[in-house]
């Protein structure tokens, strides 16, 4: 019999063993060899003597291998190291001991493990041996840390959701809650949620739904749109239910209510903000035309009369003056009207493919009468990188150049204005613009402020020069659309500089070159159809056109309009879109629609120009759209397009 065995056997057992045929010393071995958990015999002072083939596979090293180690060698570095002395203070009063921790394998895997070890002593109480046994814990430890994990997690989706979570059984009474739910209701959770009937808070009516129903209806949930709170007072809520299972079975469900009251008042003072923008729209639409149109008539009327060729100098003298106050009203109203539209949200780019230096002369000849009055140089300068074509609202472009020009010229008494474009460095997607004068310089504590509306480079108390102070508000709002920005800079002594960038739009392809000819003298006479209900405006249209040699036939309304074109073939007809019983786009669908493709070239007339006009006026089946008041040199060019003159 060897030392192991020896260790098992005891002399009562011995003759049981006999009485079923079994040698006992066979069957201690049995076990010592195939048993499914690790023994190991542990000498007193701390040296592992043998191992069962169990705890060779756990650890992953041989018998052999175990020779010579102590029982704490396995022990992982994090744990607390078990030595000999410490097994002898633990085992003293001869009990089973038990140590749960993790242990390094010979793979260097870590391993999860049970240790239980009992000291074994002779007769006089002196220490033999201790044995111990080891079992492999890791997958249930494994499943531990999950299922620690899901309650953490459960538990703070809980505590730090936005919304209110109420577990309730299929009694109806609140099982838990919340912090959330504790602040929505009023209630505390421990002593007064915890409990009570949720019918206090939803309802009885919504509490059987949620019972009898929610388990196949999720329409349920929609029902519960209010709470009621422990004072008395109704929440909005959004509410969303879900069953609780536990072994498979349906133990109760989890109520969650979103507080959307927040939501409902913003939602409601956006309404009214779009209700604002709307009447504000509205009210600028108004006042576009109710201002253009006259305005049409002062314009119309000293072109008409400037044409006249029996004029004295000074009634000559008099219109001219009466034609500049006339457009210089007309500038105001536009920038008025311009910074409106832009803070509505009213101005749409009109992008195209257009010649950059066309551009820039174009706004050179805007102002190039006042630079010649104070004798200064005009010059620009394109970059070689900067390309001839762009694609962008050469319109927009424009004007931002012509504000700054203008002011430019405002301000500068003598020298030159130049203007240079160039991509900017590091950014070739962006173009710069700087426009630069050798005028008065604007004082560096303004510059900050000079693009706000209202603000004038000037004192506020010395109205040294005329304009509204909006031009560098429009334009810093246009230059933004355009996908870029501006600045002014100046020492307050020696001129200014204004830099704005716009993003670069490349066209893809160069246009064909455009020849706009030239009106020859014995032009073809063109029918046209006016229809037009402001008498003012009839007489200025009407005297336009009859004094380039056209035809032209008057109607007030969209159903005279539409009555003429079936009596009558015009070649061109100018229809303003605001008239009595039939408006402009009324009228052109019925002619459209009437006459086909004999239909006449339809031009739409409107004192509005705001967003969407044109859209809408091309849709209706107009072929043009043009804005009050209408210059001679914009029907022309209509003309020479349309009616083929």
């Amino acid at each position: 019999m060897n030392e192991i065995t020896k260790l098992f056997v005891e002399p009562t057992e011995v003759s049981r063993m006999h009485r079923v045929n079994l040698n006992q010393v066979t069957f201690n071995q049995q076990v010592f060899d195939h048993a499914s958990f690790g023994i190991s015999l542990v000498s007193p002072d701390g040296l592992i003597l043998t191992v069962n083939p169990a705890m060779e596979k756990m650890l992953g090293y041989s018998k052999a291998e175990f020779d010579g180690k102590r029982i704490g060698d396995f022990t992982h570095p994090d744990e607390a190291q078990t030595g000999i002395d410490d097994l002898k203070a633990l085992s003293s009063n001869g009990s089973e001991v038990q140590i749960e921790g993790r242990y390094i394998k010979k793979n260097g895997e870590i391993m999860w493990g049970l240790l239980s070890f009992k000291l074994f002593c002779d007769e006089t109480d002196t220490p033999m041996y201790y044995i111990t046994q080891m079992i492999d814990i890791t997958k249930q430890k494994e499943s531990e840390r999950q299922l620690h994990e899901s309650v953490e997690r459960y538990t703070s989706l809980k505590k730090y959701n936005h919304d209110a979570v109420i577990s309730f059984g299929l009694d109806g009474r609140i099982i838990n809650a919340n912090t959330m739910a504790e602040k929505l209701t009023g209630y505390l959770i421990e002593t007064e949620l915890i409990g009570m009937k949720l019918a206090n808070l939803i309802g009885n009516e919504n509490v059987s739904k949620i019972l009898e129903k929610s388990l196949y209806d999720n329409s349920i949930e929609h029902d519960i749109d209010m709470l009621v709170t422990k004072d008395g007072k109704t929440v909005e809520v959004l509410a969303s239910i879900a069953p609780i299972f536990v072994g498979g079975n349906n133990i109760g469900f989890y109520l969650i209510c979103k507080d959307i009251s927040e939501q409902k008042k913003l939602l409601l003072a956006k309404e009214a903000a779009e209700a604002t923008n709307k009447a504000k729209t509205e009210f600028l639409a108004m006042m576009s035309h109710e201002i253009r149109t006259p305005m049409n008539g002062v314009v119309g009327m000293t072109d008409i009369l400037l044409d006249m060729t029996d004029l004295s100098e000074e009634q000559r003298s008099c219109i001219e003056i009466i034609r500049k106050s006339g457009e210089t009203l007309l500038s105001i109203i536009n920038d008025i009207l311009d910074l409106s539209k832009i803070e509505a949200g009213r101005i749409e780019l009109q992008e195209e493919i257009f010649d950059l230096r066309k551009c820039i002369k174009d706004s050179f000849s805007v102002i190039s009468g006042r630079a010649e009055i104070k004798n200064l140089s005009l010059t620009y300068t394109l970059n070689h990188d900067v390309p001839d074509y762009i694609y962008g609202d050469h319109e927009r472009l424009k004007q931002v150049l012509i504000n700054l020009l203008g002011n430019a010229v405002k301000f500068t008494p003598r020298g030159s204005i130049s203007v240079k474009v160039e991509q900017r460095k590091g950014d070739p997607d962006k173009l710069v613009f700087t426009v630069t004068d050798t005028g008065t310089g604007i004082d560096p504590a303004w510059l900050n402020h000079i693009f706000e509306p209202f603000a004038q480079i000037g004192s506020f108390m010395t109205r040294r020069h005329e304009g509204t102070g909006l031009g560098l508000a429009i334009s810093r709002r246009l230059v933004g659309m355009m996908g870029g920005e501006i600045h002014a800079v100046s020492d307050g002594t020696n001129g200014s500089s204004f830099i704005f960038t716009i993003r670069l739009k490349e066209a893809p392809e160069l246009p064909g070159e455009q020849v706009c000819e030239p009106m020859p003298n014995n032009a073809m006479k063109t029918n046209i159809l006016l229809a037009e209900d402001n008498p003012i405006n009839q007489l200025v249209m009407s005297k336009m056109l009859e004094k380039m040699g056209h035809k032209v036939t008057v109607v007030t309304n969209g159903k005279e309009a539409a009555e003429a074109t079936g009596k009558e073939h015009f070649d061109i007809i100018f229809m303003d879109l605001h008239m009595p019983i039939l408006n402009g786009l009324e009228a052109t669908q019925i002619i459209k629609k009437s006459l086909k493709e004999k239909s006449p070239r339809i031009i739409a007339v409107t004192a509005n120009a705001l967003k969407g006009d044109r859209e809408k006026c091309l849709a209706a089946g107009m072929d043009e759209y043009i804005s009050k008041p209408v210059k001679r040199e914009t029907v022309m060019k209509l003309l020479r397009q349309f009616a083929l003159i």
